[in-house]
């Protein structure tokens, strides 16, 4: 089931794209925080190192993006307008920017000021940015799994954030909050209720439209996004209450819905009707895969509690569902949605014929990339478990990935501006 799109609201192109472009080089810094850091940083998942790479990837990266792609998906897909998007897009821009760059920075050198300025850049631009998507979508219907699912989804951002800048005002001015309880639901709203939410009323569209397969079925995509926000609000409740049995159930719950829904977009996959398997089906396939193995691991956690006191628990579950997950989906969009909104932004400055998607990024560039991507992740993984060995490799390798993808996005910008200079010339 899709929702119907009206290209013709699309915002400027310059509005996602400054988000697309920066967030490749917060990956890079990660990946040179890794191989600066060495093996120690992977001791624990409370390193101090690792926490400010971890939001150099989730902030810098993973949340640029979205935001950027909900600025271009939110008139096109659910006919909510922002009021002057360019100007949304350059202040939620520098407050994303800034406010991830400072919390890296507050984390890795231990200063408190530094982790209540980020609380404060981040939540001031994250919550004017809901504020201007609520008056965009206000009086919107719900007539569609997409509609609804951005709503939810810009719901669990606004619990993730809230979360998030209370546990760094609490680790900044020593506020008495059960810190390690909040930091398990602060990931879970953040790649649950927002993260998951938001992917799978993207999936509903840019699936059946780049990969080619059939339209999601009606029933679960409508209640996939509800009872993923329910079992976090459920969780939040368990913690507030002390009731750690609920809590699990609710973590739980919320793997089987994402395990549920990774299963039926691998089964959608299976009857594309395109037989070649470009850049972005392998992405796919691999975050559903990473997905799947990385749920599963949680879910176990929760029946066996103990499994989860091995340091490396955590590091594999975040890897996986980081790295292998949540950024190979987000590639494997970027290079279907930058070339497709390069090719529409020509097409409607007057350059007819447009030139072919593929003609903007060669496939080629994709696929070394992609190879790249792999190899980090499997360096990232192997380095859990001989951090001395191969942690430093792994930070290169994942520096040379992001690279990669900036170069990929970098060049379809340049031929566009090429073919658009050249249209301006007849």
């Amino acid at each position: 089931m899709q929702a119907l799109l009206s290209f013709d609201k699309a915002p400027p192109f310059a509005a996602p794209l400054r988000f697309f472009l920066t967030a490749p080089i917060f990956a890079m810094a990660a990946g040179l925080l890794l191989a600066w850091s060495g093996g120690e940083m992977l001791a624990s998942r409370w390193m101090p190192s690792l926490l400010a790479a971890v939001h150099l990837l989730t902030i810098g990266f993973m949340l640029q993006i979205m935001l950027g792609a909900t600025i271009q998906i939110l008139p096109v897909v659910a006919g909510a307008n922002l009021a002057r998007p360019m100007r949304v897009a350059l202040w939620l821009h520098g407050g994303l920017s800034t406010g991830a760059l400072l919390l890296a920075a507050g984390f890795w050198f231990g200063q408190p000021a530094l982790l209540s300025a980020a609380a404060v850049a981040l939540g001031l631009s994250t919550f004017a940015f809901l504020g201007a998507a609520g008056r965009a979508l206000s009086g919107v219907p719900s007539t569609s799994p997409t509609i609804r699912g951005l709503k939810l989804a810009l719901a669990g951002l606004a619990g993730a954030v809230l979360l998030g800048a209370m546990l760094a005002l609490a680790l900044a001015r020593g506020w008495p909050l059960p810190v390690m309880a909040m930091a398990d639901l602060h990931v879970g709203w953040a790649l649950g209720a927002w993260g998951g939410t938001l992917l799978a009323a993207m999936a509903y569209v840019v699936v059946p439209m780049f990969q080619l397969t059939p339209g999601y079925p009606a029933r679960p995509s409508w209640w996939f996004p509800g009872l993923l926000m329910a079992l976090a609000v459920a969780w939040g409740l368990a913690i507030a209450s002390d009731s750690t049995g609920a809590a699990r159930v609710a973590q739980g719950g919320m793997a089987l819905v994402g395990m549920a829904f990774a299963a039926l977009t691998l089964r959608l996959q299976r009857q594309r009707r395109r037989a070649r398997a470009d850049a972005t089906y392998r992405y796919w396939q691999l975050g559903l895969y990473c997905a799947i193995f990385a749920l599963f691991q949680a879910l176990t956690a929760t029946i066996l509690p103990q499994l989860a006191d091995w340091a490396g628990w955590s590091l594999v579950f975040g890897i996986l569902m980081i790295v292998g997950a949540f950024m190979s989906f987000i590639i494997g969009m970027l290079y279907k949605i930058v070339p497709f909104l390069a090719w529409l932004h020509l097409q409607n400055a007057g350059c007819t014929p447009a030139p072919a998607m593929n003609k903007l990024l060669p496939d080629a560039s994709m696929v070394r990339q992609w190879q790249a991507h792999v190899l980090a992740l499997v360096l990232l993984l192997g380095a859990v478990v001989v951090p001395d060995f191969l942690a430093r490799l792994a930070g290169i390798a994942l520096t040379v990935a992001a690279g990669g993808l900036f170069y990929n996005l970098l060049s379809i910008v340049q031929r566009y501006r090429a073919y658009l200079e050249a249209a301006k010339a007849k």
